[in-house]
């Protein structure tokens, strides 16, 4: 298994330091991210074992569930692990049948704040994500007044960092002039590419990129040149897709989710792949 220093660390702050393979605890809840785990033993197991296997970087929102994932990190970690950092996001809530409703009044973005902070059982939240109503993060649309509404909270001390998810470039700039980013999570995998340039832009101003859906999420990856090179390193395909997002950028940090300890475990032990430059440019081919 994994030791804390076996796992590659990006510094994006003087108190925030999060390993770059991290845990995307999403798929703790039940189908269609709604309702209760199948088996609540095997979530809590999953927490434990990414924790114990040295990732610092759990991400997480109150609309998983809702609020049954952030009580199950809170039930499996609390007294949380001095190191372990918890992004979290707000933008959106659920209705009765599990729908996703962007929800992104700045009043009720605070609220949502409060709630994760509650569910999680914290005074303070490490990162918190605005999530836009565009996951494919192609909108201009100005994000001010969202934006300045945890930029408040955060100058109250209820939240350290902020981020962004789902955003365009130019969403970012207009965040900048409000309150410091941190984080950009966006969709970003060997096959969706539209991002290259707003990822390249994180790493030269340090600020984590975190891929979500970086195994294609609801499509998952498929191409026989991701296949080839998986079957001529010995590896997954999974983890031959993680390890090429790790080395596409400096500051990408990848955010894989699982509810099996089993598979946490390959994911992470792909963070100690290198691929070869020849396997790179095989699988750069995918996305053109």
């Amino acid at each position: 298994m994994s030791t804390p220093a076996e796992l590659q660390t990006l510094h994006l702050a003087d108190d925030l330091a999060i390993t770059r393979m991290g845990y995307g605890a999403m798929q703790l809840a039940g189908p269609g991210v709604f309702g209760p785990p199948k088996d609540r033993t095997q979530a809590i197991a999953v927490l434990r074992a990414a924790v114990d296997a040295g990732v610092t970087h759990i991400d997480t929102s109150d609309f998983y569930g809702p609020a049954v994932v952030n009580e199950l990190i809170k039930e499996a970690l609390h007294p949380y692990p001095v190191g372990l950092h918890i992004v979290t996001k707000v933008g959106a809530r659920r209705d009765d049948t599990g729908a996703w409703i962007p929800s992104l009044d700045p009043a009720d973005l605070k609220d949502q704040v409060y709630e994760n902070l509650q569910h999680l059982g914290l005074e303070t939240l490490d990162v918190v994500n605005l999530r836009t109503a565009s996951l494919e993060g192609g909108s201009t649309a100005s994000l001010a007044e969202q934006f300045g509404a945890l930029a408040e909270l955060r100058n109250q001390g209820l939240i350290r960092h902020l981020g962004l998810s789902g955003v365009s470039d130019a969403q970012l700039t207009e965040a900048q002039t409000i309150a410091p980013v941190v984080t950009v999570q966006n969709l970003y995998n060997l096959a969706n590419r539209a991002d290259d340039a707003l990822v390249d832009r994180c790493a030269a101003e340090n600020i984590a990129y975190a891929a979500f859906f970086p195994l294609g999420g609801f499509s998952p990856l498929q191409s026989r040149a991701l296949t080839t090179v998986a079957e001529h390193l010995g590896a997954s395909e999974q983890q031959i897709a993680l390890a090429w997002l790790l080395q596409r950028s400096p500051s990408m940090v990848l955010i894989p989710g699982t509810s099996s300890v089993a598979h946490l475990r390959e994911n992470i032990a792909a963070a100690h792949l290198t691929l070869p430059a020849e396997a790179v440019a095989t699988l750069d081919a995918i996305g053109r």
